[in-house]
């Protein structure tokens, strides 16, 4: 409780609690006459005494309807009125209006908190913003031979997710256990199948052999940083404002009939402690340096890179520096994940906001210089922006422009030059090869091979080889997002560290990743393999090749030769039937 009164929360009365509406009554009235006084005073010059119990019941309704996190961030509707019941920090400081707004929220921590009016059960600390429950946390102390497991055990086994406090979406949006040590949480509950995601910092962060835990803190408790950091009032307006989304998934089912059927499924969805820590410096970063850096991601295998991606386009895209100017123009996306268009539309739904490249570079271009904050594309497309300026400028021939289309594509690429961008890689390039390499490396010019001659190159290559090209932009930021950065990568991406050698701008490790299980370690459970086989040349020449070229393309051959994928599969499946 000091430590969160000392980072701006008030403590909470459990008298102002009803426990039957699963909130704090007198908070949510006082923050809206607070905040919103004009409209306030006309509905009490219509409704008199009667306007808290009916304001209360409209605002039930639309908890019910629309859920906690639209509430918060769209208010609700109040015979024709529209009441805010938060107010989050704007992007710049333009507003004072709504800048005032926000310094009156009120957070409040209640401890023992009644939440199953069947019994007298209560939840350790109830977290409320404005009167509105927004995350409970029960606490356990190794000192009473309980920790963690046990707080996630009576999450499980004695919280009824029907009941109002607990309800999914509804009321509080997420839901700690947490010791001296460590922190995990969960968004849903959901009686014994609950499960509950780690919500550490990591045994040695921003270290390769970071593996699952905390490390020691200066407050003397591990978890610390959780009351401190995250729930500074700052931190946790932000991560309420901006960060919690819902995420819908479409899932077929058993239909009942012998057939399938396609229904939602919802998750809310919160931030691990390693994304929330990410986006947050490099934003700060970006604000801070301005556009022209370089920032490398290492994120492993299982760091949920989607929402980390989709997470930091949109506060780019609003990024203002301290003087209120905009730092990015344009934010660009280049992915092959199909799911990161529907991720980024989740996250904001304004209209406009978002766009996705599905055509062709022409209308990359467009989306280039027509006021779109976040545009989406793929690696294939993007060294062709001056294609697509050319039939921007109407050209009918893209070989061989007229000299008015020339100049017309030309202003255009001005206009784009004028402009700042954050590029945003993703290494979910998987199909950087073949042809669409060879186009790439003959628009950016030869001499730009990978690390190693005898591989073929992959999108990491590719992505050096476009920043090798072009050279340091004043105007352009990327952010590289991969798991395993090869030499090169960190060479053009990485920032010197305290060993003299470039790294990662931001790490979250495999081990951790391992530890936390979101991963498999595969180095412990594998099968060797001994494969004995001969080639058979069927061709009339016989044409010397490369020694090594030839013995990989070779060794490619056999991999993927259906004989031998058959025979390998069937160890596999021979140990999940009858092992």
């Amino acid at each position: 409780m000091q430590m969160l009164a000392a980072k701006g929360w008030r403590q909470g009365s459990v008298a102002e609690w009803d426990q039957a509406l699963a909130l704090f009554p007198a908070q949510v009235a006082a923050f809206i006459a607070d905040t919103q006084p004009a409209p306030w005073a006309e509905m009490r010059r219509l409704h008199a005494d009667q306007l808290e119990a009916m304001l209360i019941k409209a605002l039930v309704k639309e908890l019910a309807i629309k859920g906690m996190l639209h509430v918060l961030r769209h208010g609700f509707k109040f015979y024709g009125k529209t009441f805010q019941t938060a107010c989050f920090k704007p992007a710049h400081g333009l507003n004072p209006e709504m800048l005032a707004r926000y310094g009156r929220n009120v957070l409040t921590v209640t401890r023992q908190v009644p939440c199953h009016p069947t019994d007298h059960s209560t939840m350790d600390l109830v977290l409320a913003l404005n009167g509105l429950p927004v995350a409970t946390c029960e606490l356990k102390n190794p000192g009473t031979g309980q920790n963690w497991r046990h707080a996630i055990h009576q999450y499980q086994s004695d919280r009824d997710p029907r009941t109002p406090l607990f309800e999914f979406k509804k009321r509080a949006l997420v839901h700690f256990a947490v010791d001296p040590d460590q922190v995990y949480m969960t968004t849903r509950l959901a009686g014994d199948s609950t499960f509950f995601r780690p919500f550490n910092r990591g045994s040695h962060p921003g270290e390769t052999q970071c593996g699952a835990g905390n490390p020691q803190h200066a407050s003397g408790y591990r978890s610390g940083y959780l009351w401190e950091e995250v729930l500074e009032q700052e931190s946790f307006l932000d991560i309420l404002g901006h960060f919690l989304f819902v995420e819908k998934r479409d899932v077929k089912i058993d239909d009942g009939k012998g057939g399938q059927r396609l229904v939602t499924r919802e998750s809310m969805i919160f931030p691990r402690y390693h994304q929330l820590d990410a986006v947050r410096k490099l934003v700060a970063g970006a604000r801070r340096e301005g556009p022209g850096r370089n920032y490398l991601i290492q994120h492993s295998a299982g760091s949920g890179k989607t929402n980390s991606i989709s997470w930091l386009s949109h506060r780019l895209a609003s990024l203002h520096t301290e003087q209120d100017r905009k730092v990015y123009d344009c934010v660009i996306v280049i992915t092959d994940r199909q799911v990161l268009d529907r991720q980024l539309q989740q996250i904001e739904h304004a209209q406009g906001v978002v766009k996705a490249i599905d055509q062709d570079s022409g209308q990359l271009a467009d989306a280039l210089i027509d006021g779109t904050k976040i545009v989406v594309t793929t690696l294939q497309k993007f060294p062709f922006v001056l294609r697509g300026l050319l039939r921007a400028a109407g050209a009918d021939h893209l070989d061989a422009p007229t000299p008015e289309e020339r100049t017309k594509a030309k202003a255009w690429e001005a206009e784009i030059a004028k402009r700042r961008y954050a590029v945003i890689a993703d290494e979910a390039h998987s199909s950087q090869s073949g042809e669409t390499a060879k186009e790439l490396k003959a628009i950016l010019g030869a001499g730009a091979g990978s690390e190693n001659g005898d591989e073929e190159p992959d999108w990491e290559d590719n992505l050096n080889r476009v920043m090798q090209s072009r050279g340091p932009q004043p105007n352009i930021s990327f952010f590289a997002f991969t798991s395993t950065p090869k030499g090169k990568t960190l060479e053009l991406f990485g920032r010197v560290g305290h060993s003299g050698k470039p790294e990662a701008f931001h790490l979250y490790s495999m081990r951790q990743a391992i530890e936390e299980r979101y991963i498999l370690d595969v180095v412990k459970n594998y099968t060797t393999y001994k494969t004995y086989f001969r080639l058979v040349k069927k061709i009339e020449d016989d044409p010397d090749l490369p020694k090594k070229k030839a013995a990989r393309a070779l060794a490619k051959f056999l991999v993927l030769h259906p004989t031998n994928l058959e025979q390998k599969n069937r160890h596999p499946l021979h140990g999940r039937q009858s092992v």
